[in-house]
């Protein structure tokens, strides 16, 4: 069984890899369209869809430092990691790791 903040940073995690796919298919996709092809209405809807990604992944980044009583420097490089390339697949490297330990504090008989 999935503990509440287990929950929290599985959502998390999903988050921050659908912004960081997003942010990765808006440079190194849809921008070279744009720019090689005159196709502007892909910057136009994946920047759409990573600007939304991007607001959810800010919004979200709170509560879930909150409740995972993560220190204000976690949180500050859940924040820098959002605006750099590759950066939430990084992070993710170290949540994952993080999940891992809270699943088996909760398998200890």
């Amino acid at each position: 069984m999935s503990t509440i903040e287990e929950k929290t940073l599985q959502r998390f995690r999903i988050i921050s890899i659908a912004e960081g796919i997003s942010f990765l298919v808006l440079l190194f996709i849809a921008m070279p369209l744009k720019y090689t092809m005159d196709m502007p209405l892909a910057v136009t809807y994946v920047g759409w869809a990573h600007g939304a990604l991007f607001v959810l992944y800010i919004y979200i980044i709170f509560p879930t430092s909150r409740k995972l009583k993560w220190g204000y420097m976690k949180t500050f490089w859940g924040l820098i990691v959002s605006v750099l390339p590759f950066g939430p697949f990084l992070f993710d490297r170290k949540l994952k790791q993080e999940q891992r330990a809270l699943h088996k504090s909760q398998i200890k008989p």
